[in-house]
């Protein structure tokens, strides 16, 4: 495989991407960003060229990387596209989880292969990015001429990989966004939860936390559904009612999102097998008729 790669965006990603790929016998020949200074940890750190415009970059690279934002990866390619910067054989690879490789299509009319290579993982800064790299899980779609390439690039940077199809990739990243995105919206309704009996923000916050990272350690150790608990998994629909009572007197603004919660949680617990069909569809009806009853409210 040739290992001659060209980085435009050096960002987090692109930078974590060089130094790993670098260290591990990849020879980095060029970088470019549009914000010249951005290079400068890449280029200090690996010791590769900082060139002035993509262009170069693409022209020296038999692998490219762009790892811009998302919403410039479609002007970068029809830029290297109009300057004719792709060549044949070349692989072009971005790493965004919301785009398919499909944005990257104008460099196939040059003879080049195009790859959509992401980790699901977050990058907060550059050194936990290389640190997170090694152990992430990415998902590969594009050419499927380039797949070894791919898979090359993945397990040199210490991941495993699943192959999805193009047109999946939006469902793909709807995933990833609502284990990432939404775990952080649903600790902010637990807070506001407490928040309504009076708990201070903060400590609330704080009383949680525990109960999240052992929620987490169950969901790592036994998996889904084993790791469900709480009274729907017990099948006490009693206490869930005592639930809806109290929210609607206490915070009925988050009664809606509770119900939705429920409903679905309610055939969790019957994947787990801790309750019955007949179980679940009790569970379901409570929260379909109060969340009936919301909407109803709502229209008056």
């Amino acid at each position: 495989m040739s290992k001659r790669i060209g980085i435009i965006g050096a960002g987090v990603v692109g930078t974590a991407v060089g130094v790993v790929l670098n260290e591990k016998g990849f020879e980095i020949t060029s970088v470019y960003d549009k914000k010249f200074e951005s290079t400068k940890e890449l280029v200090e750190r690996i010791g590769c060229t900082a060139y002035k415009s993509p262009q170069e970059v693409s022209r020296s690279a038999d692998i490219l990387f762009i790892t811009t934002s998302d919403s410039s990866i479609e002007e970068v390619v029809d830029s290297l596209a109009d300057y004719r910067a792709f060549h044949m054989g070349q692989v072009i690879v971005h790493m965004s989880g919301a785009h398919s490789s499909e944005i990257l299509d104008r460099a196939k009319d040059f003879g080049a292969y195009v790859l959509s290579v992401h980790p699901l993982q977050s990058f907060a800064n550059v050194e936990r990015a290389i640190e997170n790299l090694h152990g992430s899980i990415f998902s590969i779609e594009g050419d499927r001429e380039a797949y070894d390439k791919a898979v090359c690039i993945v397990e040199t940077l210490g991941g495993e990989y699943f192959f999805i199809d193009r047109k999946a990739k939006p469902l793909y990243h709807a995933g990833a966004c609502v284990v990432s995105n939404y775990l952080v919206t649903l600790i902010d309704f637990g807070v506001k939860l407490l928040e309504a009996t009076g708990i201070p923000r903060q400590m609330a916050f704080r009383a949680l936390l525990p109960l999240i990272n052992g929620t987490i350690n169950n969901v790592e150790n036994i998996g889904i559904p084993e790791a469900l608990t709480g009274p729907i998994a017990r099948g006490d629909i009693s206490t869930v009612l005592k639930h809806l009572d109290c929210m609607q007197e206490m915070a009925p603004d988050l009664l809606q999102l509770y119900c939705l919660l429920g409903f679905y949680t309610a055939q969790v617990a019957l994947d787990k097998e801790s309750i019955d069909f007949s179980c679940k569809e009790e569970f379901q009806q409570v929260f379909s008729k109060q969340f009936k009853q919301i909407l109803a409210n709502d229209s008056i």
